[in-house]
């Protein structure tokens, strides 16, 4: 049911070149709840808040999980998403994994169409380096005091326009390592997309801010001596023309990762996802997070202070040629600019 309450964003007061990866209000959201055994229909609301129970699972017990993708604007003026299906799978994965009620494919890709267009004013102009962000959210809504999976579940899209998820942009930034706290553990939360995994990143992401670093990179749990990710992207390292990445047990597969894994075998780049030793650090010759919020992000400085080492990469303050490469390849295909071969994309009409 369409309800418009809330006071309506000016369109002419949005810088879209200067936007923060942020929250924007935007016009609406759509809702479905499971309960009975079954999702109930999409609903439309322009509120930004949600009744809870004050024993909702989701509060107490961490059942909850969401996913991040974008709706990008075309030279073409087309409005894309990008591989959502993969989105709606890992989606699927994390709910499993915290024992919620699965969000079906085709209701996931109602959902965020429907948010998508919706608020098409909100998208941003192709050129300006913003996206429109989609958020699906699922979190336990049914009431239980004992430690149990809900009942009652509750699926959100909300949309916001957004900038790059580093201010650098495309630019290098600098890393910290982080040796006192975990993001996750092996045979945990960590190949889930769940909010308590972010909840313990934040301790380390202080830590780094407070270094002047733009985030951390975590190290494998069991003995520190393995790069796990770097925050809430994954990390990957080019040397002697192949393009490695972390295999380990208790980080997110992210989806921008596994599109560059491909696109680095398209364009002649080994690639390989094995166990990446921290001594290993000085010997890369690019290194580099990726993610859907930042796509890829150079890294130009690693800091290890309780080794007292530093790395330095991106000598002439550029990104390597092959981070670059990669990045023009997968950021055109997402804005329609460059083949998409793979049919990584399906185009939303807005009319």
């Amino acid at each position: 049911m369409f309800q418009q309450t809330s006071k309506i964003v000016e369109m002419e007061n949005i810088d879209w070149g200067k936007l923060p990866f942020g929250y924007l209000k935007t016009d609406f959201n759509v809702r479905s709840v499971f309960k009975n055994d079954a999702w109930c229909q999409l609903e439309v609301s322009d509120s930004e808040y949600i009744p809870v129970h004050i024993a909702a699972t989701g509060l107490h017990y961490g059942q909850e999980a969401f996913e991040g993708m974008k709706a990008y604007r075309g030279k073409d003026g087309k409005v894309r998403l990008f591989r959502w299906i993969e989105n709606a799978k890992r989606f699927q994965h994390s709910a499993k994994g915290v024992f919620m009620a699965e969000v079906p494919l085709e209701l996931f890709h109602e959902a965020i169409v429907k948010a998508v267009k919706l608020n098409k004013r909100f998208i941003p102009p192709y050129g300006t380096g913003a996206a429109l962000y989609i958020r699906p959210l699922l979190f336990g809504s049914g009431a239980e005091v004992g430690v149990k999976p809900a009942s009652e579940y509750t699926f959100i899209v909300f949309v916001s326009p957004v900038g790059p998820y580093f201010k650098e942009g495309f630019n290098p930034v600098k890393i910290a390592v982080i040796r006192d706290s975990d993001r996750a553990a092996p045979l945990g939360t960590g190949t889930f997309k769940v909010g308590g995994n972010y909840a313990a990143s934040m301790r380390g992401i202080a830590k780094a801010h407070n270094s002047g670093c733009g985030g951390p990179m975590y190290l494998n749990a069991k003995d520190k001596l393995y790069v796990d990710e770097i925050g809430s992207a994954n990390f990957f390292a080019i040397i002697n023309n192949t393009y490695t990445t972390p295999k380990s047990e208790s980080i997110l597969q992210s989806i921008t990762n596994m599109s560059l894994i491909q696109l680095a075998d398209d364009i002649g780049i080994k690639t390989e996802r094995r166990p990446i030793a921290v001594d290993e650090l000085e010997s890369f010759e690019e290194v580099g997070a990726c993610g859907t919020a930042a796509i890829i992000t150079p890294i130009g400085e690693i800091n290890d202070t309780e080794k007292n080492k530093v790395y330095r990469y991106c000598k002439d303050g550029k990104p390597g040629p092959i981070s670059v490469k990669l990045y023009n390849t997968l950021v055109g295909i997402q804005y329609g600019y460059v083949p998409d071969k793979y049919g990584w994309t399906e185009i939303i009409e807005l009319n």
